[in-house]
């Protein structure tokens, strides 16, 4: 949270099955935006407690949402994900917030960005050292905090 903004603001609210829903629909959205396969077996699920700007958490429920995908796309096809990612996105809505193209096992493909109405972030990067495992694509969303519904938001 920046310090400009309000830390007792309304937080936006959805129930925690309908976030994992969205982000599994969302990373098949990009997968499908970028022509590549996902693996479902690969998907990690992480539901996490907000941290307030002083390190408070509070015990409303709330929480955010971490959830990612891979693909077995070869490195070959990460330069082109990265960038029909950046183009595509763009027009959507995404401030794209890190951008690096595939060049090698060290310098691997890094895609992020900030939906700018409601804060989600999305990122597609290559994972695997390459070396002990191979390199894939994953693909991954973020949720900012959010409040379960019917829930009293607790104010500090």
């Amino acid at each position: 949270m920046s310090q400009s903004e309000d830390p007792n603001a309304p937080l936006p609210r959805m129930a925690k099955d309908a976030a994992l829903q969205w982000a599994k629909d969302y990373t098949a959205y990009m997968a499908r935006l970028t022509d590549v396969e996902l693996a479902p077996s690969t998907a990690k699920v992480h539901f996490e407690a907000c941290i307030g700007e002083n390190d408070e958490v509070a015990e409303d429920g709330r929480y955010s949402l971490f959830y990612y995908v891979n693909s077995p796309a070869p490195v070959t096809e990460h330069t082109r994900v990265a960038r029909t990612l950046r183009r595509e996105l763009s027009q959507q809505g995404y401030e794209v917030t890190s951008y690096r193209e595939f060049k090698s096992a060290y310098a691997s493909m890094i895609f992020r960005a900030r939906n700018k109405n409601n804060s989600y972030m999305v990122t597609a990067d290559t994972v695997g050292s390459g070396k002990t495992e191979p390199q894939e694509l994953s693909f991954a969303v973020r949720t900012p905090c959010m409040l379960p519904p019917g829930v009293k938001q607790q104010h500090f």
